[in-house]
């Protein structure tokens, strides 16, 4: 039942090396990083940040933070200096979603699960044991839901201010194994869970939806057997919860009954972000994006890759703009209805692709995948062109994560955390 409750400096754009566009081709068929090597890429001195690497609320290069959103814009092709930086426990590997903001607070996955004022970087609240590993931290309605790190097969609810629990549901107690949230909307919270036999083994999961008011099971369905509980990718959207898995399929069912609408086999295995727009769900098919329609799975458009080795990785729509990277170092604005291309960047060859994206006011912001060439990249979202560049110089071969909150970036990064102005 609920329980009641206070619910470094950055590189420029203009940085290039020699063209290395037939390598990054080698590299997206699986060649090109025994051509590369490491020397190739290049890294920056490693560097270990320190509990508080820069101090809550302190800007490097202008000495103290302004306690509003004023911030001075650096000239262009210059990233900016972070507002503060401090140590992040390590247990963001795997997760989709390690990194989450809930008005002024951001929050990391890992143990402990900690909360900081995205404005000061103070540290306002660090619990221990409440994030099993590779948590996927979900908010919504002021609540952030997670599966109980007791592993009693329940699914807990905090509030990001304070790290309090606040919510609690019981899926079904012992006869189910390692519960995961997979995603959430203003009524419901998604659940994936094995199903525990007389011999503690697990050959079956459920999927199932926890009432937000109540905490009660309002559904619970049985998956096919063979079907994985693990490396799933899912999405809401009004009367459809939609999902990828392993297994080459993407699936969709009703959120009010559980009712599978429909599932079909993609071409390759996708765990990957999938993005959904009005009637249609978005997913990347190894060289092919492909809309299929929610309510029947009919196929509504396709677009694909400029060579026969390209791959397109997590799509995203924002504010009704489908934007999404290829292995290529291509970045594609498209209209989501359509799949027609808006506009495209294809002089990424100097860093590594984008994988997450997040805009704020006239600005797209990306999160890069494993390269200590990447980092937070900044494109001016009316034409795609590259702004600026923030790498934090450790030269760690870790996946960037970002999200955004008003006018500043929390940039997730191996074991540290950076705040930075979105200018």
């Amino acid at each position: 039942m609920p329980i009641r409750g206070g619910s470094t400096a950055g590189t420029t754009a203009g940085e290039r090396g020699p063209s290395r566009r037939h390598l990054v081709r080698l590299a997206g068929t699986g060649l090109g990083l025994a051509v590369l090597g490491a020397g190739a890429w290049g890294c920056g001195p490693v560097e270990e940040p320190a509990a508080d690497a820069t101090a809550p609320g302190k800007n490097p290069s202008a000495g103290e933070a302004a306690p509003g959103d004023a911030f001075t814009t650096p000239p262009p092709g210059t990233a900016p200096h972070p507002l503060w930086q401090d140590g992040a426990a390590l247990g963001a590997l795997g997760a989709m979603d390690a990194l989450a903001v809930s008005g002024d607070v951001v929050m990391v996955s890992g143990d402990p699960l900690t909360g900081r004022s995205l404005t000061t970087g103070k540290r306002l609240w660090s619990r221990e044991k409440v994030a099993v590993p590779g948590a996927k931290l979900l908010v919504a309605g002021g609540t952030l839901y997670l599966a109980s790190a007791r592993y009693d097969g329940d699914v807990v609810g905090l509030d990001p201010a304070t790290g309090e629990e606040t919510w609690r549901s019981r899926l079904g107690g012992k006869k189910y194994a390692q519960p995961r949230t997979i995603a959430v909307d203003e009524q419901r919270v998604y659940v994936l869970a094995g199903i525990l036999e007389a011999d503690y083994s697990v050959k079956d999961n459920v999927i199932a939806a926890l009432d937000i008011a109540s905490g009660k099971v309002v559904w619970q369905e049985r998956r096919d057997r063979g079907t994985q509980q693990f490396g799933i990718t899912a999405a809401v959207s009004g009367r459809h919860l939609v999902y990828t898995d392993f297994r080459e399929n993407v699936t969709v069912r009703d959120t009010a009954t559980g009712r599978q609408v429909w599932t079909k086999k993609i071409g390759r295995s996708n765990s990957e972000r999938i993005a959904v727009h009005g009637d249609l769900v978005v997913v990347a098919d190894g060289g092919r994006l492909r809309a299929f329609a929610l309510a029947d799975g009919a196929e509504r458009w396709s677009l694909a890759g400029d060579e026969s080795y390209t791959r397109f990785h997590s799509p995203a729509v924002l504010d009704g703009v489908l934007y999404v990277s290829d292995s290529v170092h291509v970045l594609r604005a498209v209209d989501p209805a359509t799949g027609e291309e808006r506009w495209r960047n294809a002089d990424l060859l100097e860093v590594a692709y984008p994988w997450q994206f997040v805009k704020a006011g006239g600005n797209l912001y990306a999160a890069t995948e494993l390269d200590p060439k990447g980092g937070i990249l900044a494109f001016d979202a009316q034409d795609g062109k590259l702004r600026w560049t923030y790498n934090d110089g450790t030269g760690a071969v870790d996946k960037w994560y970002v999200a955004a909150s008003g006018k500043r970036l929390a940039a997730l990064h191996g074991k540290r955390l950076t705040a930075l102005p979105a200018v």
